[in-house]
């Protein structure tokens, strides 16, 4: 009963931070509205045995990418109003999308009243000694490991594009050569002068 409680609560939160994601006017309380949803997210995630996966949502997500979000949204200075004003061209996808939304709630409600919720049997049973996360381990680097080392290239190429993309020369800014702070000695650098008494100091 705990369990069903809890679920409920999760959902709800879930579907509730959501649309107030969607529906804020201000960027920065609709990325505090998706952390929100990413934490009961990861909730839902430990009533169905994924440990792992819930971890996931709260580091990954809520600690980079959606702090990052928030960053980007509080430095960066977006005009949203600009943004807002086309929005109707895309109107034509976002009904389609709304459309299939419905869908898939009006088929998941039928899915739960053709029978009933049993949240501790799992699709993919496992060993009782072996945890979610080590089962998780064992299976993405035997199975899955090229695929798993496909998806790093692939986020290795992503940063790189990132950092090209982004990198600018400035013509502001002295560059630091490293050979001729190396080659430089101390004789070079320094003068000793015996400088009399009571005259300016020669610069």
């Amino acid at each position: 009963m705990i369990q069903l409680l809890a679920f409920y609560l999760f959902a709800a939160v879930v579907c509730v931070s959501g649309a107030f994601t969607i529906l804020s006017r201000n960027p920065v309380h609709s990325v505090l509205w998706l952390i929100l949803a990413f934490f009961n997210a990861a909730g839902l995630m430990v009533l169905a045995n994924a440990e792992f996966i819930a971890m996931l949502l709260v580091i990954v997500y809520v600690g980079a990418v959606a702090v990052l979000f928030l960053f980007v949204v509080m430095m960066l200075n977006i005009d949203f109003a600009e943004l807002r004003a086309g929005v109707m061209k895309y109107a034509a996808v976002g009904f389609a999308l709304a459309v299939a939304l419905v869908a898939e709630i009006l088929i998941a409600v039928g899915a739960y009243s053709a029978g009933t919720l049993q949240l501790g049997r799992r699709i993919a049973p496992i060993d009782a000694k072996v945890n979610n996360i080590e089962a998780v381990g064992q299976l993405l680097y035997s199975r899955y490991l090229f695929v798993f080392e496909g998806a790093g290239l692939v986020l290795l190429v992503a940063m790189i594009g990132a950092i090209v993309l982004t990198l600018r020369p400035r013509t502001d800014v002295k560059p630091q050569k490293i050979s001729r702070q190396v080659q430089r000695r101390a004789k070079d650098a320094t003068r000793n002068v015996n400088h009399p008494v009571g005259q300016g100091v020669e610069l």
